[in-house]
């Protein structure tokens, strides 16, 4: 039998932030919740934030001064890597949507581009059959 050396002393490893001068934002505003992602212009996360993670409850979640405080607790995770130029991806129809816009530019954020990337039905779904009474 062959004994196994395991190490024990584990070196916690330096969290590394990428400098990253230019990102993009993607809201999600639906009627009951607001998340928030911001990811440099590859797609990689840097920060994401939500109503239901600042600690917001119930119908409070989907308000837009819920929204104004996910973009600032975003804004406080993404200082150290230099994030200043965002173009801003927005989906959905909740009250967020305007105030999370609002609230990055008012948090020092550069807004180099606003898209609305809500889904919208054209002619939809083949509708059921006719109900017989």
């Amino acid at each position: 039998m062959a004994t196994v050396k395991v190490s024990t002393n584990k070196k916690a490893k330096a969290k590394v932030m990428r400098q990253v001068s230019t990102g993009c934002a993607f809201i999600q505003a639906t009627y009951n919740n607001t998340i928030v992602t911001v990811t440099d212009l590859n797609g990689n996360t840097l920060a994401w934030s939500s109503a239901g993670a600042c600690g917001f409850r119930g119908p409070k979640k989907a308000t837009p001064y819920a929204a104004s405080m996910i973009i600032k607790t975003i804004a406080d995770k993404v200082k150290e890597s230099g994030l200043r130029d965002v173009a801003v991806f927005v989906s959905g129809v909740g009250s967020g949507r305007d105030s999370a816009v609002r609230a990055l530019n008012a948090n020092g954020f550069s807004i180099t581009s606003i898209k609305d990337l809500t889904p919208l039905p054209h002619n939809g779904c083949r509708a059921r059959k006719a109900r017989r009474v």
